[in-house]
C-alpha cells in the first residue's frame, strides 16, 4: 500500500516585492526617531535628516504598493487580505506623503504635527510590513 499525500504550496512574495516591503518601516522608523532627537535637541539638521528619510520611505513604500496591486489581481483566494494590505500600503502613502509636506515648512514649524505623523506613519509601515510578510508570506504549506 501506498500513502500519498497532496500538498497545496502558496507562492510567496516576490524577492523585489519584499525588499521593498522591508525597506519601508527602517526608513519611517528613522524619520520618527530623528523627529523625536530634534524635539529633544533642537538641531535643525535632524528635521533634515527626518525629510530625507520620509522621501526614501516613500520610494520604498510607493514601489511596494505597485507590487501589491499587481498581487491584488493576482490574488486567487486571499482577496480580502490582499484588499486590506494594499489600502493599508495606499494609507501609509498618503499619510506620509502628507508628512512629507509637514516637514518642507521650517524646524519650529514642522512640531509637533510632523512628529505625531511621523509616528503614526511608522505604525502604519510596521502593520503592513507585518501583514505582507506574516499573511504572504514566504511560501510553505497552505
Amino acid at each position: 500500500m501506498i500513502a500519498t499525500a497532496e500538498r497545496t504550496y502558496r507562492s510567496g512574495l516576490h524577492p523585489l516585492h519584499g525588499v521593498l516591503l522591508a525597506g519601508t518601516l527602517p526608513l519611517f522608523l528613522g524619520a520618527a526617531l530623528s523627529d523625536y532627537a530634534y524635539s529633544s535637541t533642537y538641531y535643525i539638521q535632524w528635521t533634515h535628516f527626518a525629510s530625507w528619510l520620509i522621501v526614501g520611505g516613500l520610494v520604498f513604500n510607493g514601489l511596494a504598493l505597485l507590487c501589491a496591486l499587481i498581487g491584488l489581481f493576482r490574488a486567487d483566494g486571499r482577496r480580502r487580505l490582499s484588499l486590506v494590505y494594499f489600502f493599508l500600503l495606499l494609507a501609509t502613502w498618503i499619510l506620509g506623503f502628507i508628512n512629507a509636506l509637514v516637514h518642507t515648512r521650517d524646524a519650529w514649524g514642522v512640531m509637533p504635527t510632523g512628529f505625531v505623523l511621523s509616528i503614526i506613519v511608522a505604525v502604519l509601515a510596521f502593520a503592513s510590513t507585518w501583514l505582507g510578510f506574516s499573511r504572504l508570506g514566504a511560501g510553505g504549506k497552505s
